[in-house]
């Protein structure tokens, strides 16, 4: 089977490497433009590195994407983190067309921070789907889903890099093995409540000290490693990382303590313990060390 790898950075490389360690024929690599002053993508390097022609059109809306994409005579397109749209005439090019990896259980958490979502909101649980993309936002018939936990101090980083990350690639696989063998499932997602929500980003990740302990803690733990929760200490605007839940009463948004494990914040119905923050524009240091200098 002829197969298009499009996608970028650690994941698509990801994909790739699982694609061309099963022997499979992969015909091209296609990837957002590279941009100036900016690091190759590490799907880029690693394609040419294997000797795969790589393409990277700064639009996929024109009509020398579409000839582009129906030169590889392909049977199958692999969506592994795209951000640019791909059009429909486009997605259809393949024999049998394009499926993508989403890191949430569509409908739910659709749009570009589907990660920091569920655990900003509370979720004790979330997952990732494999789908035919329409020309919706993270919209299209379900192929498979796999679901995953979130733990009560998992971050960001935690779920994705130790969970949905492997789960997806495994899933990709897994999707081209049902193509292959013909069961190509398509569930219409519509059916069900979704959401779209867009980027988690300064304000969702700036921390209320008088809501409710237990928010605060999940907005922080969402917006680890980015974008890094924001507070201000000591009249100092900061991104806090690591932390810890804890209890304890008081006036919300006062400092409790600063020791040499991290400085403990009121919030209401307990305290917070930033272990390590970065005041902005300077760099990440433990938060003990940062207050008592």
């Amino acid at each position: 089977m002829r197969i298009v790898v499009h996608g970028q950075q650690a994941f698509g490389k990801a994909v790739l490497e699982r694609l061309l360690e099963r022997g499979e024929d992969v015909v091209a690599v296609c990837c957002a433009p590279t941009k100036e002053g900016k690091p190759e993508d590490p799907l880029v390097e690693f394609a040419r590195e294997k000797g795969l022609p790589v393409h990277q059109p700064a639009s996929w809306k024109t009509p020398e994407a579409l000839e582009l994409m129906k030169s590889f005579n392909a049977d199958i397109c692999m969506m592994a983190y795209v951000l640019l749209f791909v059009p429909e005439e486009v997605r259809d090019a393949p024999t049998y067309g394009t499926f993508q990896y989403h890191p949430s259980l569509c409908p739910m958490h659709r749009g570009p921070s589907s990660i920091n979502w569920p655990i900003a909101m509370g979720s004790t649980m979330t997952g990732l789907s494999i789908f035919w993309p329409d020309d919706g936002l993270d919209e299209g018939p379900i192929m498979l889903q796999k679901t995953c936990e979130i733990g009560p101090d998992e971050t960001l980083g935690d779920v994705y890099f130790k969970k949905l990350f492997p789960m997806g690639v495994d899933a990709m696989i897994e999707g081209l093995e049902l193509v292959k063998a013909g069961v190509i499932i398509k569930h219409d997602q519509r059916l069900e409540d979704g959401s779209y929500e867009s980027w988690f980003g300064k304000d969702a990740a700036t921390i209320d000290w008088s809501k409710p302990a237990q928010e605060v803690y999940n907005i922080i733990r969402a917006a680890n490693p980015a974008p890094g929760a924001r507070a201000t200490i000591k009249d100092t605007e900061v991104q806090i990382y690591d932390s810890a839940l804890l209890e304890g009463d008081g006036t919300p948004g006062e400092v409790v303590s600063a020791t040499d494990e991290g400085i403990t914040m009121q919030a209401d119905g307990g305290r917070i313990l930033i272990k390590r923050l970065r005041p902005v524009g300077g760099d990440k240091q433990p938060a003990g060390a940062w207050y008592q200098g």
